[in-house]
């Protein structure tokens, strides 16, 4: 009852309440930690500003109450920041292509609706300090909307920078004069800025806006519109000024980013005005708040189609070397880049083989040329610190053996394998690091059946399993101690289980993924996979007691190919190792991940069997082919 009503309170209120404080992290923006004990006692209503800026988003809301699920999340996040009501999907969609941006406060985001409301302000007739006035009164509005909170304010700030760069004309080095005594003041009001990641993106954006945005703007004004030249040099500025601190951060470059960014910028003026004015109108007339909401939901409906699609292309995310060499090289191509791209941009022609050439890099890779090869049997997909497999099963087809945790991961592997039909996928068991990454495999694709294993536990993922299975009319079956299957060209036999342990009681929990023993790794599904003449042993995350079970079974274990339990860990049987005699061992495993996946020993042991074994981590998504009865390894680092 506590907790509801804690829930209930509005921003900008002032009220009691009873509880006991706990320092935070040093060095972070948290003072300290109240855990609060009974409910709160209002002792003041928020501002009479603050009360109509609720009402405000209140009206944006019910605008758009009646557009599609992504739309109605979408517009509120564009216009207030208002991230709620986006789902899961649409969010990683948006973090594959660099639209993060938009839908969150920030400085870019505030630029980008600046870059669109200055032109307009022009193409009417307003000049010099009608310019400023406007702008000024469009971050003062979006202040209130979003909520004056530090991010707000900090987005601000580095839009107040961008204003100042787009109508002082020609004060480009007044502007960087100008960002530079901004951050120093922020920095000086609030330290730790400086270990924020958010902090340093806005101001790097904000930064390649006023620094390279109104050259760039120039050279393309010479053959394109101005306000089209300026709608294409804001988001590619900021984009690319980001870049090496988006690849520290997450690991990856997308060159995605940059066209999606390019494409969908034009819209996000649109929508964000027009949000704003739902928003308005919605204080005088629900029935025409409606309508304009409806019209804001047409520019939204094109970021979202930029967003999937641009997500779905092969070249959406390539992995870059998050470390200060890797970071160090690509910051001076970005420098050679902002070096020569005016001159390109000027030109028509080589402008339009530049985006020719960008093109043919994001449809293929660079990277992932000759990656997946046409003869491919066994593709380890790599999901990070987890599990999803491929076993070829016709053209087009494959049999999918778990979904990793990331289901934009999964997606873009099957994407690049040009899986387009599953007639099996088999969710070992239900730990989030097998069966996390379902929607992706879903999205899509036909999948006739998922097989499961016995043990239904943690309850809340087997339920999300079979809800995701309900939405999409496939049937779920559980797997039979060895019962043997065929698809297409694939055949298997299932080892294990062979008993399941007692479910634990509702509303409890079992051991997690990194707890050794867990009752849900050794009721993990075993096959015994055979194609094209090899032997592959399939292990989910067994463990010392299920591995020695299965030997004690008399099952036939040879295998050309094994899949390493759990990861590498170090819980491994050396007997069962040794049964295998694989010639090749796999480990699907998460780059610096926290539980020390693959173990030392574990590595040890396999060497001691003269078994050659690659992981993901180092190698990235790994590849088994058979030419000529010839087993052979390839990665898509290299083909």
């Amino acid at each position: 009852m506590g907790d509801e009503a804690w829930r209930g309170v509005r921003f900008g209120e002032r009220v009691d309440g009873r509880g006991r404080l706990e320092a935070a992290e040093r060095g972070g923006d948290v003072a300290a930690m109240l855990s609060v004990r009974g409910e709160p006692r209002v002792v003041d209503e928020p501002a009479w500003w603050l009360r109509a800026a609720e009402r405000v988003r209140a009206g944006l809301r019910g605008a758009v109450a009646g557009e599609p699920d992504d739309v109605k999340g979408l517009v509120p996040a564009l216009v207030m920041g208002d991230e709620s009501g986006l789902s899961d999907e649409l969010a990683d969609d948006f973090r594959t292509t660099g639209l993060t941006h938009l839908s969150a406060v920030s400085g870019t985001n505030l630029t980008l609706l600046l870059a669109f409301v200055l032109p307009f302000s022009r193409l009417i007739g307003v000049r010099a300090r009608g310019l400023t006035a406007v702008g000024l009164m469009t971050v003062v509005v979006f202040i209130i909307l979003a909520r004056p909170q530090p991010s707000v304010l900090r987005a601000a700030a580095m839009g107040l920078i961008a204003l100042a760069a787009m109508t002082s004309g020609g004060g480009q080095r007044r502007a960087a004069r100008s960002l530079s005594v901004a951050v120093i003041v922020l920095l000086l009001l609030d330290t730790s800025l400086a270990r924020s990641a958010g902090f340093a993106l806005s101001v790097l954006a904000t930064a390649g806006i006023v620094l390279l945005g109104p050259r760039w703007r120039d050279a393309l004004a010479r053959w394109l519109p101005t306000w089209l030249a300026e709608a294409i040099s804001c988001p590619l500025a900021a984009q690319l000024a980001c870049t090496p601190i988006v690849a520290w951060l997450s690991g990856q470059v997308s060159l995605v980013a940059v066209a999606a960014n390019l494409l969908a910028g034009p819209a996000v003026g649109p929508a964000t005005i027009l949000g704003f004015a739902a928003a308005g109108v919605a204080l005088v007339s629900t029935d025409v708040a409606h309508l304009v909401g409806w019209a804001a939901g047409w520019p939204a409906r094109w970021i979202i189609l930029i967003a999937r699609e641009g997500a779905d292309l092969p070249g959406a995310a390539s992995p870059w070397p998050a470390t200060m060499i890797g970071v160090a090289v690509l910051t001076v191509l970005c420098l050679a880049i902002v070096i020569g791209l005016h001159r390109i941009l000027a030109r028509p022609i080589a402008a339009l083989l530049a985006v020719v050439l960008l093109a043919v890099v994001v449809l293929r890779p660079v990277g992932s040329i000759g990656w997946p090869p046409g003869d491919w049997l066994l593709v380890m997909c790599d999901v990070g610190q987890g599990d999803g497999l491929a076993l070829r099963a016709g053209e087009n087809a494959a049999v999918v053996v778990d979904t990793g945790p990331d289901p934009a991961a999964m997606d873009r592997c099957l994407r690049d394998l040009g899986v387009e039909y599953i007639p099996v996928l088999v969710l070992t068991h239900f730990h989030a690091d097998h069966a996390g990454g379902l929607a992706g495999v879903l999205k899509d694709r036909r999948v006739a059946e998922i097989e499961v294993t016995p043990y239904f536990s943690p309850r809340a993922e087997y339920d999300r399993v079979v809800d995701l299975a309900a939405q999409h009319g496939i049937s779920l079956r559980t797997v039979t101690y060895h019962e043997k299957r065929v698809v297409g060209a694939l055949s298997w036999t299932t080892l294990w289980p062979a008993r399941v342990p007692a479910l634990p009681p509702p509303g409890t929990s079992s051991a997690t993924s990194s707890d050794e023993g867990s009752p849900e790794n050794n009721a993990s599904i075993a096959m015994m996979v055979e194609a094209s003449g090899l032997r592959i042993l399939l292990t989910g995350d067994l463990e010392p007691e299920s591995q020695r079970a299965i030997l004690a079974s008399g099952a036939d274990l040879r295998a050309d190919v094994l899949k390493v339990p759990h990861h590498g860990s170090a819980q491994q049987d050396p007997a069962f190792i040794a049964a295998t005699g694989a010639r090749l061992a796999l480990i699907s495993v998460g780059r610096d991940n926290d539980y020390g996946h693959p173990a030392p020993r574990t590595l040890s042991l396999l060497a001691h069997q003269s078994t050659r074994t690659a992981t993901t981590s180092t190698n990235g998504p790994l590849t088994v082919t058979n030419p000529a009865n010839h087993l052979t390894l390839t990665t898509a680092h290299d083909p």
